[in-house]
């Protein structure tokens, strides 16, 4: 070897040729992939995406095993299938989510996201699961209450019809419902009194009894309870409680109208108003001119229909001024002497004893009517506010409660709903809802009268 020759130099990083100190171990570094493309990160995603579409598909599929009517058996079947391939997605997405937990990715999702997404995930899991547990859970108050309440509407029946067979609705209805003691009412009991007493049993005694000053004719009492608002007028002068009727009522939907409550008020000239009988109402647009039943105004008989309900029958008030619940035909009322009445029901209490009332009684929490008589003679006229936050309605249940606390010896429900109303000096000074919860009532082919 020349001498001039050199060996070549080999450069050693040092940070390369560093050996690792005794007892430490080198840290592993993480493959880095980009962020879209990441294995973890789609799995991650098909998790999420099938926590949205299990509760989903589940939910529909169990609705559709208990009624067809929302979702038929071909759409169940599809819902099956996605049901099934969304459990398929939740597998796939846990196995690439833990198969590659320890590969990084490029891009960290933002706290707030995940808090929100987490928020929403549990929001609906959760308020879902609630529904189903409502429906179809061991519970079943819910569904006493929802089929009675859904099927006494006029829009709304859906409500119970999507979630339950005709079988089982019929079920809830057998078991919420009024079973009348059969009786009618004894007028000999009804003693129409005068006296002014001082000295009342209850509050409530005291309510109706302590007239208003300068009016010996009606009293407004505000109905505040448990769950629900209303009013109750005390009318001391029975005989001035008569049946007004539309300028339209007939006997076929051909030419016949209802008319709104304040327009027949003031066709009356009357002090106070309330619905009363109910109205032939196909597809729920007819006009209101139709009746239901019997309806007696003035001692004429100026309708006699096929009836609303299989329950209940005549209500009305005879010549000496004494309300009369009975099952009678529309000739044995004029034979009994009965001036002024309409065909309905059920009969809430009858001779001082409550009808016996199964569950809540059928009908439901609505806005309801009810008309009834003390034994002194004093009748108490009665609307309920329902279908809003400060008064979801009334029950059979309630209305009987009402008319017992205020000393009622006979009652009757009338119709509800979007009819029950309440006018003073032809105002409304009720809280009416119809089917879509709009402040507004419907046209009536009778209503209860206080007449001058």
């Amino acid at each position: 070897m020349s001498g001039n020759s050199k060996e070549p130099v080999v450069k050693i990083n040092s940070s390369t040729s560093k050996k690792p100190k005794s007892g430490k171990k080198t840290k592993k570094v993480l493959r880095k992939v980009p962020y879209r493309k990441s294995k973890r990160v789609v799995g991650i995603k098909l998790i999420i995406l099938s926590a949205f579409l299990i509760p989903l598909f589940t939910y529909l599929f169990i609705i559709s095993l208990h009624s067809h009517e929302l979702i038929n058996i071909p759409l169940s079947v599809d819902i099956l299938i996605l049901d099934v391939l969304s459990f398929g997605l939740l597998f796939a997405g846990l196995l690439m989510r833990f198969k590659n937990k320890k590969i990084k990715t490029g891009r960290k999702v933002k706290l707030w996201f995940k808090i929100l997404l987490g928020i929403f995930l549990t929001f609906y899991i959760g308020l879902s699961s609630l529904v189903m547990f409502l429906l179809y859970g061991p519970y079943d108050g819910f569904r006493n209450w929802l089929i009675p309440t859904a099927m006494t509407t006029m829009n709304h029946k859906y409500l119970a019809t999507w979630f339950y067979s005709e079988d089982y609705i019929n079920k809830v209805l057998s078991e919420n419902m009024v079973i009348e003691s059969g009786e009618d009412t004894d007028p000999n009991q009804i003693n129409i009194s005068q006296e002014r007493p001082t000295v009342y049993a209850n509050k409530y005694e005291e309510a109706v009894l302590k007239r208003d000053k300068g009016n010996d004719l009606y009293k407004i009492i505000d109905i505040k309870r448990n769950g629900y608002r209303g009013k109750l007028a005390v009318v001391y002068d029975p005989s001035k409680v008569i049946i007004g009727v539309s300028k339209g009522l007939g006997s076929s939907l051909a030419g016949s109208y209802g008319q709104m409550l304040t327009t027949i008020s003031k066709n009356y000239n009357a002090v106070i108003g309330t619905n009363a009988g109910g109205f032939y109402d196909p597809n729920w647009n007819s006009t209101g001119g139709v009746p239901h039943g019997v309806v007696i105004s003035g001692g004429k008989l100026l309708a006699n229909n096929v009836r609303a309900v299989g329950v209940g029958g005549i209500v009305g008030f005879n010549k000496e001024n004494k309300l009369v619940l009975s099952r009678m035909s529309a000739q044995q009322a004029i034979n009994a002497g009965i001036r002024d009445a309409v065909d309905f029901g059920p009969f809430l209490i009858v001779n001082g004893e409550s009808s016996f009332i199964k569950g809540n009684g059928g009908w439901g929490q609505a806005p309801r009517t009810a008309i009834g008589q003390r034994k002194d003679g004093i009748v108490l006229l009665l609307v309920i506010d329902g279908r809003q936050t400060a008064s979801v309605g009334a029950d059979m249940n309630d209305l009987a409660e009402v008319m017992k606390l205020y000393g009622a010896y006979n009652a009757a429900n009338m119709d509800g709903g979007t009819s029950s109303a309440m006018t003073l000096n032809h105002e409304i000074i009720t809280n009416p809802r119809n089917g879509n919860f709009k402040a507004k009532t419907r046209a009536i082919p009778n209503a209860w009268l206080v007449v001058k």
